[in-house]
């Protein structure tokens, strides 16, 4: 049978007690960097525990960009799986529920705070 395709999705989120500040915005910074592994802490876990949590390679941030005036901090994340030649595609919805419900209905992701209306999961 020929290998599993390597497949990405987008993940996004928007952490209301987390002020964005200009170096969330350069990959390079220290800032940047520790927010970033703080996110894979908590983020690498519930899709390991998720329905594609067998085929979950991991997640990457593209950026953190500034919301509501700069008080809140949109994390947009690319996250990668194994898509098994026989699978249906990829479970956006059920993804995107997994992560409600073990976000406490969007609104907890550690010790983060989430705007509950800003997850989206997109295959």
């Amino acid at each position: 049978p020929p290998p599993p395709a390597v497949r990405n999705f987008t993940l996004n989120f928007t952490l209301t007690n987390l002020q964005f500040t200009a170096d969330l915005a350069m990959p390079t910074s220290k800032k940047f960097q520790s927010t970033e592994k703080v996110m894979y802490h908590y983020v690498d876990p519930l899709l390991q525990k998720s329905s594609i949590g067998p085929a979950y390679i991991g997640c990457k941030v593209a950026a953190f960009r500034p919301r509501q005036d700069r008080r809140h901090t949109a994390v947009d994340a690319i996250c990668s799986y194994r898509e098994e030649p026989s699978a249906p595609g990829f479970p956006r919805v059920t993804i995107y529920r997994e992560l409600s419900n073990v976000t406490n209905g969007v609104t907890q992701l550690g010790h983060y705070s989430l705007d509950s209306q800003s997850l989206y999961v997109n295959g």
